[in-house]
């Protein structure tokens, strides 16, 4: 009897934080996402507007932007403008993981300056990807379809 109540206190103690552990993944997999694009990555340098003083455009928030500032050397591939990412309106899940794994885009072409070729593990541009893809898609700021 003793043994059976053991064995079921076990299986219940085990089982809970299990199923608390599933629930937070999701959570943990957005906030790693976010502090990969927004703390290290450092994404909304380039891809959200400012206003007049400089500031982040909080409500357009990596919603594409024009780039402010210039290569120090002519470059003709130089992209005056960065795309939105918020939402990941130009690339599915798996296309964006690949991106920036290898640091190529869908057509295989190398992204276009400033952008950096990333290579992240697969591990944080899953979480990257998550994390864009949770803000859904909006109209972008002085971006061309």
């Amino acid at each position: 009897m003793k043994t059976r109540l053991l064995v079921l206190l076990l299986g219940i103690v085990t089982t809970v934080p299990l199923a608390a552990a599933d629930a937070a993944a999701p959570a943990a997999l957005l906030n790693r996402g976010r502090y990969l694009v927004e703390g290290v990555g450092l994404c909304a340098d380039c891809h959200s507007p400012r206003n007049e003083k400089g500031e982040f455009v909080t409500a357009h928030w990596l919603r594409g932007a024009p780039i402010g500032f210039t290569p120090a050397v002519p470059m003709p591939v130089w992209a005056p403008v960065a795309p939105p990412i918020a939402g990941l309106p130009s690339m599915t899940a798996e296309q964006a993981v690949k991106f920036l794994m290898e640091g190529t885009r869908p057509d295989g072409s190398m992204p276009r300056p400033p952008m950096p070729a990333y290579r992240v593990n697969e591990e944080d541009a899953r979480a990257m990807v998550a994390y864009l893809k949770s803000l859904g898609d909006a109209p972008a700021v002085g971006a061309q379809p």
